[in-house]
């Protein structure tokens, strides 16, 4: 008999993103992003969180040809409906510029008009390189920021981070209830 406790996420979907397409490199997916999805997906899973991954579904990019583009797109958003929270990952290249990832931008978009609440895993404060957009994304979504580099010396961030998500989640969805 199982006495393991279910775990801080448990009962939460969690959707976890990053760049697929322009990770995929000569000589496979880019390691530093592998192992920080990898990391992410590991905690959550390990605090009881059920995980949607397309890193996971297409293999770090080596299934991903067999996929058509109407598939990702209506595989994703049908997650992006159902999570109770996005953790989108955002590396930076070498040269310290964001890497391309234009599928995670539309998922931060989908996510914020949907009103999910986004966990955001990215060097902190954001590089020039990135957009305005993304940079004050958390005006008009629930946003949090966790350094990446900071989450990978410490990854159970990302657990406290999505519990102070899902939390501020209800309290608002409680008080318009009431309102």
């Amino acid at each position: 008999m199982d006495t393991t406790p279910a775990g801080l996420l448990s009962g939460l979907d969690v959707f976890v993103g990053g760049p697929i397409q322009h990770a995929i490199l000569a000589g496979g997916f880019a390691g530093d992003l592998q192992d920080a999805i990898t990391t992410a997906i590991t905690t959550a899973k390990e605090n009881g969180a059920n995980i949607f991954s397309a890193h996971v579904v297409e293999k770090f990019g080596a299934d991903t040809a067999s996929f058509t583009p109407e598939q990702v797109s209506v595989r994703d958003f049908r997650w992006m409906r159902k999570c109770d929270v996005f953790v989108p990952v955002l590396p930076l290249l070498e040269d310290g510029v964001l890497r391309r990832t234009d599928g995670t931008h539309v998922e931060l978009g989908w996510a914020t008009a949907l009103g999910r609440p986004i966990v955001l895993i990215t060097k902190q404060p954001f590089v020039e390189s990135a957009s305005h957009l993304l940079k004050g994304l958390h005006r008009v979504g629930a946003v949090q920021a966790i350094d990446f580099d900071a989450f990978t010396e410490k990854p159970s961030l990302l657990v406290d981070a999505v519990l102070s998500a899902t939390e501020r989640q209800r309290e608002a969805v409680g008080a318009s209830l009431v309102a």
